[in-house]
């Protein structure tokens, strides 16, 4: 068998992992033309569901050297209001060992260490422009520069603008969620950590405005392995209706967007805010999947966000394309060694539909522009009733264990309540 991957993100490289480690020959083609180009994001959270895939598809050095990449992995998850008030406090479980643990990455050192010994299989400055299913079973990529690739099985891991998916399923909806975000990224010196929120250093940091707007906060500490300088993450997220047309606007433009939307929010959170780099902040227009109904199987399959694309509402995206990874791998394998390879993959879709579809819905409602909370008069009513109920959950013990372990299961499908939180 031979396996052509589409994509060098995070699922492309653990699929291409997996294969070689298996002793299936592979092949990886990924349109940027080195390993540090056109990456945007800063931080990548690895869920235990994440790191278990990752464990059983890379060779024990390349985990390692992965492992030793990661930041010190949140210990909390910390909800606020946008002027620090706690609303729910909740630990996340941390005594687990490096093959099932939550973990912070930062996205270069991520795709770094994952590089590590794919070096006769990835294939940089490959832009990949369509396929041809042929008529002895096997199927050829082609790409901008005119070479192709035939093999057995051609795998999609070319992400949101896949084009992939494009050409196999061009019935498969993208839509925009009404969300606009802008990220930016600071040093993380002994002055700006005075500026975070309580708890933040340490824990993963949720603030919410009074007219659906929110701010996610991470603080990246590499403990001196030299990885990359520890800084502080910050994203804010509103309706498109809140912003301006930033069509053409500079990054430090962009910047001053934010500090002109958020005057009545906390004034450190607003220093955060102005000490970005300007050179780190970007702006999204946060998009997402609809459901697709199953398809016939065939010798193409995707993993990741080129079928499956969710918004960052839940921070699992990268997970659920490692799931998807790690499940394809396994169904490949079983096809090498004899299985009918259609059929293996049809396996693999129909479990993959129904779990990557989950995840995309349960994103969406945390950034739906659509939503009441984003609406100009009932906003603050929906913002109140959810402080609220968050304040509630938070001094009740049983309702704070129900809600974290709800959400831990959406992050690590195989844990039990008790294994991942506990109430604070």
């Amino acid at each position: 068998m031979r396996v052509l991957i589409i994509g060098a993100g995070t699922g492309g490289l653990c699929l291409a992992h997996g294969m070689k480690k298996a002793g299936v020959d592979v092949a990886l083609f990924e349109r940027d033309r080195t390993p540090r180009s056109m990456l945007i994001g800063y931080r990548v959270g690895i869920s235990p569901d994440g790191s278990k895939a990752l464990h059983s598809c890379l060779p024990p050095d390349v985990f390692a050297e992965f492992v030793r990449t990661t930041a010190r992995p949140p210990q909390r998850i910390v909800m606020r209001t946008e002027k620090y008030k706690e609303l729910l406090v909740g630990d996340i479980d941390t005594d687990r060992d490096d093959s099932r643990s939550e973990k912070s990455v930062s996205r270069i050192a991520m795709r770094t260490a994952l590089l590590g010994g794919l070096d006769d299989v990835v294939r940089f400055d490959k832009t990949f422009t369509h396929f041809t299913q042929n008529d002895d079973g096997t199927v050829t990529a082609f790409f901008r520069d005119g070479t192709s690739e035939t093999g057995d099985v051609l795998v999609g891991a070319d992400g949101a603008q896949s084009k992939v998916r494009r050409q196999y399923l061009p019935e498969a909806k993208v839509v925009d969620t009404g969300i606009t975000s802008i990220a930016g990224k600071l040093p993380l010196t002994d002055e700006n950590a005075k500026l975070l929120p309580p708890l933040a250093d340490g824990g993963i940091t949720l603030l919410f405005g009074p007219h659906g707007e929110f701010v996610i906060i991470h603080v990246m500490r590499f403990d001196g392995t030299g990885v990359e300088d520890d800084y502080i993450m910050w994203g804010y997220a509103a309706s498109h209706d809140k912003f301006p047309d930033m069509e053409g606007m500079s990054q430090a433009e962009l910047k001053q967007v934010v500090l002109n939307l958020t005057p009545r929010f906390h004034p450190h959170l607003r220093k955060l805010f102005a000490l970005a780099v300007p050179e780190t902040v970007f702006q999204i227009r946060v998009r997402t999947s609809e459901r697709l109904r199953p398809w016939q199987p065939s010798n193409v399959t995707m993993i990741g966000d080129s079928v499956h694309l969710m918004t960052p509402g839940r921070g699992i995206g990268a997970n659920t394309a490692l799931r998807d990874a790690e499940l394809l791998c396994r169904k490949l394998v079983e096809a090498h060694a004899g299985k009918d390879a259609v059929q293996a993959i049809g396996e693999y879709e129909q479990e993959m539909i129904e779990y990557g579809f989950e995840a995309v819905e349960a994103s969406r409602e945390m950034m739906d522009g659509s939503s009441l909370a984003h609406k100009p008069v009932i906003g603050p009513v929906v913002a109140a009733f959810s402080r609220t109920f968050l304040r509630v959950t938070n001094a009740v013990p049983v309702l704070k264990r129900k809600m974290l372990a709800q959400d831990a299961a959406e992050r690590d499908h195989v844990s039990s309540d008790h294994e991942v939180v506990h109430a604070r």
